[in-house]
């Protein structure tokens, strides 16, 4: 059995678990996510807690045994606490904006880009060159935080673009004469 599977998820007050034969769905303060479970894992509930046994010895079921658990604990979580993650604009002009479920954000092109944020993340600017993204799905948030990342990743002569706020860009060294 996988390490990380044997370890048990605890589930706090104020979270629902819906457990069927095919699905698992985690309901809380912060949202509902809900998992299709593999034939290879079975989850079992009681006492508080969410334990994720791997069906047979097999190498893959052990391997998604820890994989689901995994994913049951950032279920948990994001739907009790929930997530976030900050990104920064570092650069002379750049600027982000949010206005409802867009952002706007100057990067220095001819045009501004305008990215229209997925259902359950939800973005506020504290200033102009900080973007705070929050939600329940850890993978969402994620992928959405790697998108806005990408329109202008950090350049690595002067480290200007969007980065992670405790993201570490090495500088390149300029050509010498």
């Amino acid at each position: 059995m996988s390490r990380i599977a044997k370890n048990p998820v605890s589930v706090p007050e104020g979270v629902k678990i819906n457990l069927e034969a095919d699905e698992l769905v985690v309901q809380g303060k912060c949202g509902k996510l809900s998992l299709a479970l593999s034939s290879e894992v079975e989850v079992k509930f009681n006492d508080g807690q969410l334990n994720v046994v791997a069906i047979g010895s097999s190498r893959r079921a052990n391997a998604m045994s820890g994989t689901f658990r995994a994913l049951i604990a950032n279920m948990v979580k994001g739907v009790s606490d929930g997530f976030e993650r900050k990104l920064q604009l570092i650069g002379v002009g750049y600027r982000a904006q949010a206005q409802g479920k867009s952002l706007n954000l100057s990067l220095g092109f001819s045009h501004p880009v305008v990215y229209e944020m997925p259902e359950g993340v939800t973005v506020h600017t504290p200033s102009q060159t900080e973007i705070v993204l929050s939600g329940a799905d850890k993978q969402a948030l994620g992928q959405v935080a790697a998108e806005i990342r990408s329109f202008r990743s950090p350049e690595p002569y002067k480290g200007k673009g969007v980065r992670y706020i405790d993201e570490i860009v090495v500088l390149k060294e300029a050509k010498k004469k």
